[in-house]
């Protein structure tokens, strides 16, 4: 079974962003941004890559509660993209870090955390997937 979660890891918005600052995705048409970012949002490390991708993946498919467990090792039984290439990261200016235990927080790219996460030897600092070629 394939997964996507990272542990001791900080990723930083794409090279390519055109976002200045962490802006709030638009709401309303459920993006995976805006499910994604509902999710974290109040919600530091509570959250596992895999736990997000596939509880976004539901919401947007209509996969009721009793139907998970099936749909869950079909969804991990092939590779699916990590959150480097999230649109939270790639577009809307947020960093994302992983601790130890694989949990996420979602932290907004100017933030002072994220700087102190990038001096940290102990963290693995990556960036989101370029929006471009």
């Amino acid at each position: 079974m394939h997964t996507t979660n990272y542990t001791d890891t900080l990723i930083l918005p794409a090279p390519d962003t055109r976002a200045e600052t962490a802006t709030v995705p638009p709401s309303g048409k459920g993006t995976v941004a805006e499910l994604q970012y509902e999710r974290l949002a109040d919600t530091d490390y509570a959250w596992t890559s895999d736990d997000l991708l596939f509880d976004v993946h539901c919401a947007r498919k209509g996969i009721p509660e009793s139907d998970r467990a099936a749909e869950r090792e079909r969804f991990f039984g092939k590779g699916q993209p990590c959150l480097r290439t999230s649109p939270l990261a790639k577009t809307y200016g947020w960093a994302l870090h992983f601790d130890a235990d694989g949990r996420i927080a979602l932290l907004p790219m100017d933030s002072p955390r994220v700087v102190e996460l990038e001096a940290d030897p102990t963290v693995t600092v990556r960036r989101a997937m370029k929006s471009s070629r």
